[in-house]
């Protein structure tokens, strides 16, 4: 009995939990159907499974459209989460987005 719980099994088994990134819409336009398209489609180069948090509503963030349903305005703040293998890349990743204001000079 001793070696199933010092099984690797049981440990590899467990969910890792989620990575979260807090971010700020600084585009003047917030988070629009340009911005949001950008951001579904960096999304969807991952394998994790990744999510934005406003307030209390939690979209899929690689629909656009649930992106646009945020309607996250100049200043909003936001939380990405991602679970998976390369949680931690996409993170990165969309953080850039953000950062870079999705490429808008406003």
């Amino acid at each position: 009995m001793g070696e199933m719980n010092d099984s690797p099994e049981a440990v590899s088994s467990a969910t890792p939990s989620a990575e979260v990134r807090r971010v700020v819409v600084a585009n003047q336009l917030g988070l629009h159907a340009r911005p949001a398209g950008k951001l579904a489609q960096a999304a969807q180069n991952f394998k994790a499974s990744i999510s934005i948090v406003c307030e209390e509503q939690e979209v899929d963030a690689k629909s656009i459209l649930d992106i646009l349903t945020l309607a996250a305005a100049q200043g909003s703040a936001l939380d990405l989460k991602a679970s998976g293998e390369d949680a931690r890349l996409a993170l990165d990743s969309l953080e850039a987005l953000f950062r870079a204001k999705f490429g808008e000079e406003r």
